[in-house]
């Protein structure tokens, strides 16, 4: 009887001591983790852990002052596990401590740390910082501010040189019709239009042709034409049988 008893408290010690080796079961995951601005944590993917995968949730992440701290650790013993963290768009790592293999890699601005490990816990921690909204949105401003400022030099430079050439050009015209005002005052109106022929011609005429072109009798052109030589305004050139008038020279 001693003995069937001394044999099922070995058997019942015995089973005490496997049980739990054969009952332990190897975790694993295969896990892509989302960070965003406000530390809110998304895990997604393939485990078959109990509490690895969540939505949404600040229970990973914490704040001091503007640095974040994410720490995901599970004391289990994973037999293999992979995964992927995205950090928010303008990211900076100060640091990383994982019990895996890891790598850091940037994707159209965020921040990705990928890494894997076997045979060991899952422990993932990172502090991190996150560029704040306000600070991008003013840089932003400050951007366009700047180039509003070039644009609108370019504009004023554009418009002033336009104003100011076109003020120079309405003097100098001035200036130019107060001179020829001066230079015709006291001339009758055939005289006026036969200096003001030779000036548009800007070059000597034939009286014939200073009669053809303002319609004037003959007489009328070359009594006019006296009065405006001895006026010291024109002069004559006899070439041949013709007299050529010209503007004459101050």
């Amino acid at each position: 009887m001693g003995i069937i008893i001394k044999n099922i408290l070995v058997i019942f010690l015995t089973s005490s001591l496997l049980f739990p080796i054969i009952c332990a079961e190897e975790y694993y995951a295969d896990v892509d983790i989302n960070v965003d601005n406000s530390g809110f944590v998304t895990i997604d993917g393939i485990t078959n852990h109990p509490d690895l995968l969540i939505n949404y949730t600040e229970l990973y992440t914490s704040k001091k002052q503007s640095y974040w701290l994410l720490n995901i650790t599970k004391e289990d013993i994973f037999s293999d596990f992979v995964y992927s963290i995205v950090f928010p768009i303008d990211s900076s790592i100060n640091y990383v401590k994982t019990s895996g293999s890891m790598r850091i890699e940037e994707d159209q601005g965020k921040l990705i740390i990928s890494g894997f490990g076997q045979n060991k816990t899952f422990s993932i921690i990172v502090q991190y910082q996150v560029k704040k909204t306000a600070e991008i949105i003013m840089t932003n401003y400050l951007y366009l501010l700047i180039t509003i400022i070039i644009i609108g030099l370019i504009v004023f430079i554009v418009v002033f040189y336009y104003f100011f050439k076109k003020k120079v050009t309405e003097k100098i015209l001035k200036e130019i019709n107060e001179d020829a005002y001066d230079e015709f005052r006291g001339l009758s109106d055939r005289q006026k239009k036969i200096m003001e022929l030779l000036n548009t011609k800007n070059r000597p005429l034939s009286q014939s042709a200073i009669q053809k072109e303002l319609n004037i009798p003959k007489a009328a052109v070359s009594r006019n034409i006296s009065s405006l030589e001895l006026k010291g305004l024109v002069e004559k050139e006899n070439i041949g049988m013709s007299n050529l008038i010209r503007l004459k020279k101050p």
